[in-house]
């Protein structure tokens, strides 16, 4: 699946896009946050959008959301490579973001 920066309301990053589905009052979805800002912090090329479920229902249900939180990570063209219901790890973040940038340069 394919998203553009017009469903998303920000631009793709060069290498990688990590997009977070969130809520309210949502405790996990604060913590994710966190993890997902320091590798963004830390790697080149990544954008990062923070969306609430509630906000983007259309979108949350196109995509199969269901649990906050939940992170996709996209590649350069805005294809779903990796996606994570529940709270991610630093390491799981970073891993994901490397399997994104590679996903455009490996020939298919």
């Amino acid at each position: 699946m394919r998203l553009t920066t017009e469903e998303l309301g920000v631009a793709l990053g060069e290498r990688a896009t990590v997009v977070q589905f969130s809520s309210t009052f949502c405790a996990p979805c604060r913590a994710t946050r966190h993890v997902v800002e320091r590798a963004v912090a830390t790697a080149d090329g990544v954008a990062h959008v923070d969306l609430d479920v509630a906000e983007h229902t259309a979108l949350g249900e196109r995509l199969g959301v269901d649990v906050t939180p939940t992170v996709l990570v996209l590649d350069a063209t805005g294809e779903v490579v990796r996606r994570a219901s529940g709270a991610p790890t630093l390491a799981q973040v970073r891993s994901a973001l490397d399997a994104a940038a590679s996903a455009v340069s490996s020939p298919v």
